[in-house]
């Protein structure tokens, strides 16, 4: 299972894209970005530059947990991690 933890955004929506075009499972875990609780030190741990989203892939390398952050990280993170939606090489 992975935890998101975003909020409505755009960079929020690419996840969420993500995650169901490759059927991975998550749960969200809203971060109320109007309200500061990007500053939390709870999320200060998983994303220590204070940004949504991230993620907590429970079941990471080696079966130990992972916490990514940044969008694009985690789009290339998940797509590695599910073999879909990335080229293999630089040609495709």
């Amino acid at each position: 299972m992975i935890e998101v933890h975003t909020w409505p955004t755009p960079n929020g929506h690419k996840i969420h894209i993500m995650l169901e075009e490759t059927g991975l499972e998550y749960e969200v875990r809203p971060v109320n970005i109007r309200i500061g609780e990007q500053f939390k030190a709870e999320f200060l741990r998983i994303s220590p530059n204070n940004k949504i989203p991230a993620i907590v892939d429970r079941n990471g390398p080696d079966g130990k947990p992972i916490a990514v952050f940044e969008s694009g990280a985690i789009l290339v993170y998940l797509a590695g991690k599910t073999g879909k939606l990335l080229p293999r090489d630089v040609r495709g």
